[in-house]
């Protein structure tokens, strides 16, 4: 791969399936973004978002003679968090109302949500939420208890329902997104609406961080860093930007292997004092793999920033490395890569 090729992968940028916008494609594909997140809602069904991704797909990089497959994703949780409806997908009740049944219907309900997704091209879901809303903040919790988004109010339930999501996901070949790492269910704000977001409960050693530890052994391939501050982490850093939450919380004490990938940063007003070059350097400096930003037209300032710091720092430049060959192994077992 090229350099802007290499660079490219650390990339997704939103494309709105009811209405995709060329120039931002355009964007995309100039700037070699190697993953696509499908933002908006659609009721189109699973043909036509299929007949999209293969538009999308038939114009995916090639490098040495092999095809570069797009990771594809959407937020396809349930309840008032589904992206993708009509024809072909079903209605997904709440996380909230997930949590209340079985591990072993969630499990065999999350296969037939992720073989839907299949058959409309997409190979990966940013859900299932494992973050803990305590009962006593509920609604409270603007990002996800007011959208009943959490699977239940302790770990002993949201931990197996995760599980499950995920066992489910993985068994009609989707890769899921264990989110938001280490837990939005403490704060009141929503770090995309809201600037400093802080967590002044969760420390590394809680109960809800064991939610996504459990997810992790379970074999998650993709983890979401949210992008409040946690002050008794690190209380000098957004956790998106903080390698004490990322290589240390998510690496090193709780064994994740697969690829770190970001919430928003392209429109989520929680890092909109950082500019966007920035964003996508200290994201990938703390120890992330990729930038997702809904607002690709911020694309080609991150990625300079990037292959700038790249060309000035040899560590930088080896964490890079380590990031294109985390996403390119997902895109292997997603049967997006071919090596021969």
């Amino acid at each position: 791969m090229t350099a802007s090729q290499r660079t490219g992968q650390l990339f997704m940028g939103s494309v709105t399936p009811s209405a995709p916008d060329s120039r931002r494609i355009q964007i995309m594909r100039q700037y070699h973004v190697g993953s696509v997140f499908l933002a908006g809602r659609s009721k189109a069904g699973t043909k036509a978002t299929k007949t999209l991704v293969s538009g999308l797909q038939a114009k995916a990089d090639s490098a040495a003679g092999h095809r570069v497959g797009l990771l594809v994703s959407t937020d396809q949780e349930g309840g008032q968090v589904q992206v993708l409806s009509g024809p072909g997908f079903s209605t997904i009740p709440s996380a909230l109302k997930q949590g209340s049944w079985t591990t072993s219907k969630l499990t065999g309900e999350a296969a037939v949500w992720a073989k839907e997704l299949k058959a409309a091209g997409v190979n990966l879901n940013l859900a299932p939420v494992a973050d803990v809303v305590p009962a006593s903040l509920g609604r409270d919790n603007a990002p996800i208890g007011r959208y009943d988004r959490e699977f239940g109010h302790t770990a002993g339930v949201v931990a197996p329902h995760s599980d499950a999501f995920l066992t489910g996901s993985a068994r009609s070949g989707v890769l899921a997104t264990l989110k938001h790492f280490p837990g939005l269910g403490y704060v009141r704000g929503n770090t995309d609406t809201t600037a400093n977001v802080v967590d002044n409960v969760t420390t590394s050693k809680s109960a809800s961080v064991t939610a996504f530890q459990s997810g992790i052994k379970a074999g998650a391939p993709f983890v979401m860093i949210s992008s409040a501050t946690y002050n008794k982490i690190d209380p000098k850093n957004r956790a998106a930007f903080s390698s004490k939450v990322i290589q240390d919380l998510l690496r090193k004490t709780s064994g994740f292997k697969g690829v770190v990938i970001s919430d928003d940063l392209g429109n989520a007003v929680a890092v909109k004092s950082v500019s966007p070059g920035d964003r996508a350097v200290k994201f990938l400096s703390a120890g992330g793999d990729m930038v997702l930003t809904v607002e690709p037209n911020l694309i080609p300032a991150m990625t300079k920033a990037v292959e700038g710091r790249v060309r000035q720092s040899p560590t930088f430049s080896k964490q890079v490395d380590a990031s294109v060959h985390r996403v390119l192994n997902a895109k292997q077992k997603a049967g997006l890569l071919t090596c021969g």
